[in-house]
């Protein structure tokens, strides 16, 4: 992905909070290599956890013979194996939207409001897509 990043001087505009200070290009770099360490390292995390799930699944399907409390351990680590897959494939594809927002011009605005995502959430949490009020609304429902 680094051979994809826009140069300094076509960074795009990124809508900041009231009162936060406007991106510098240096700010900018730091949040766009973070998505990009994030998706490669997603992509590894999820490659990893469908092998130990594939491994899982083909050791789960010869039960004959097994005392039920091993096929009971094995469905258990099967499922949380499912769960840690679907965790990070969510948090990959969430990382990715954040990159095309970015490239796209759209990063930091809400999908929600349109309204700024802000600085300082944005750099806490690079994949947001919605400011802190519409998250808060959101999760309550």
């Amino acid at each position: 992905m680094a051979g994809s990043r826009k140069a300094a001087a076509t960074l795009p505009t990124i809508p900041v909070g009231p009162g936060e200070d406007p991106w510098t290009n240096e700010e900018l770099d730091e949040v766009r290599t973070e998505l990009e360490d994030e998706v490669g390292r997603l992509q590894k995390k999820v490659a990893q956890a469908e092998a130990e799930l594939r491994e899982l699944l083909t050791e789960g399907a010869d039960v004959a013979g097994r005392d039920p409390a091993d096929i009971g351990s094995t469905n258990f680590e099967r499922d949380q194996g499912v769960s840690l897959a679907a965790s990070a494939r969510e948090l990959l594809d969430q990382s990715v939207q954040a990159l095309r927002l970015f490239d796209d011009g759209q990063y930091g605005v809400c999908e929600i409001c349109g309204g700024p995502i802000g600085k300082g959430r944005l750099q806490a949490f690079p994949r947001a897509t919605m400011c802190v009020a519409c998250k808060q609304k959101s999760e309550r429902r």
